[in-house]
């Protein structure tokens, strides 16, 4: 039903076997999709059945494909991380020619896409879909120090998998979970495992030898005030300092030093803390070869309108997802419903007809705030205003909304999204909540 909406899908489909890299570069295709997280592959997949087997191909350099928003439950020791992940070509559409290589260019004039091989692909319509780009070597050290002596990051598939081991054997001490100022995946995850760490060490009997310590480089907990009452609120209770405007630059192992750039009205100065725990969640940014190329706005996002997700100066063009200028929440939930607006302006394009599809900039984090707690957090990122799917008031912290999260929704992504099937619960919204929660 909700594909029929997009526009009508080939009676007969032609079953492919799916061409690899080798024989796939510069060849040209209708659609190009830059990108195997959800956003391309919830785009890819439902126009490879509208277009047909070989007119879709999606550039995507790994072999694996990730459920990252499951991190946050891996880390706090309540999901394995096998459940995080499927080979990516179980989840690509069969229809898709999967080009089994990186991105490094664009010719946009030319509608060319430059391979990291030097080889080029052509396409009528391009999406890109290249999510953030992890900047893991501007704090100074993290890279040697991560994974080992009680520094870990649930932003590292490999890290993640130490993150529950050095919270369950902390003793005591300070136990630090830092955020950056830029711009993140999931901008509630950095304090999302603060609150999982800090409710096992109360379970571990250590709670009392303990300081926990959140120190962001934003001027707030959480950008959203309705859920920054609650979320303050709860770090009063549990004892958790919160310090804004205090962002890592340097970690030193050998000593167990974080070393914090701290932003106050008379400028800025250096703090040193010493840790026993220390989680990072690292500055990211557009990635390198979206940045320096002409498809680009000035902060290195692709240049999109933000209602229609077209390319601002080539109309073939069109962007959604944490790689995008979008000024709302970079999570998988924004995916839900900015992959809706780009197919349905896309087909309007290919058809000749005007954009009607427009994005409102919705977007949600699930705070986790403990075993069996959690805050469902729903909003608009353009009009920072709640758009809450269900009539109850979602930033108080409820079992029934950490069951949807940690239960629910994974299959919704595996079996919704990145199939195409699924565009966020605005549907429901206008039937259970018209209010979006903003009464």
């Amino acid at each position: 039903m909700l594909r029929a909406t997009l526009g009508r899908i080939p009676n007969s489909r032609v079953l492919s076997t799916r061409r690899h890299a080798s024989t796939l570069a510069n060849s040209s295709y209708k659609v190009v999709v830059i990108g195997g997280g959800p956003g391309g592959l919830s785009v890819s997949s439902t126009l490879s059945q509208i277009l047909g087997s070989k007119n879709v191909a999606v550039i995507e350099p790994s072999n694996v494909h990730y459920y990252q928003p499951l991190w946050t439950f891996v880390g706090g020791g309540l999901k394995d991380f096998d459940q995080s992940k499927r080979d990516m070509g179980d989840v690509i559409s069969k229809d898709v020619d999967w080009i089994q290589k990186s991105a490094a260019g664009f010719e946009p004039d030319k509608n060319m896409v430059i391979l990291n091989d030097g080889q080029k692909v052509g396409y009528d319509y391009l999406v890109v879909a290249a999510g953030i780009q992890t900047n893991w070597g501007d704090i100074k050290g993290l890279k040697e120090a991560l994974g080992k002596d009680c520094v870990t990051s649930n932003y590292s598939a490999d890290s993640v998998q130490r993150t529950w081991e050095f919270i369950n054997n902390f003793k005591g001490g300070n136990a630090i979970f830092t955020m950056p100022s830029t711009a993140v995946k999931c901008a509630g995850a950095p304090q999302k495992i603060m609150y999982l760490a800090e409710e096992q060490f109360r379970r571990n009997g250590v709670r009392e030898n303990a300081n926990v310590i959140y120190n962001t480089g934003t001027g707030r907990l959480f950008g959203i005030e309705k859920y920054a009452k609650t979320l303050s609120k709860i770090c009063k209770e549990r004892d958790i300092t919160v310090n804004t405007t205090t962002e890592l630059t340097e970690i030193r192992a050998d000593n167990r030093e974080a070393v914090f750039k701290t932003t106050g009205p008379n400028g800025s100065e250096e703090k040193v803390y010493n840790y026993d725990f220390l989680h990072v969640t690292p500055p990211m940014g557009a990635p390198d070869f979206i940045k320096k190329s002409p498809i680009a706005d000035k902060a290195g996002w692709v240049d999109v309108d933000a209602a229609t997700l077209q390319h601002t100066k080539y109309s073939n063009i069109f962007s959604l997802g944490d790689c995008s200028s979008c000024p709302t929440g970079k999570t998988a939930a924004a995916i839900t419903s900015e992959s809706h607006v780009v197919k349905r302006n896309l087909l309007s394009l290919m058809a000749g007809k005007e954009l009607t599809a427009k994005y409102d900039g919705y977007t949600s984090c699930p705070l986790v705030t403990g075993r069996n707690k959690l805050i469902l957090a729903e909003f608009s990122g353009y009009s920072s205003k709640p758009l809450e799917t269900f009539p109850i008031n979602q930033a108080q912290e409820r079992s029934s909304m950490y069951q949807l999260t940690a239960h629910v929704l994974p299959e919704f992504y595996w079996n919704g999204i990145l199939k195409g099937i699924w565009h966020g619960p605005g549907f429901f919204r206008s039937i259970l909540n018209p209010s979006g929660g903003q009464n």
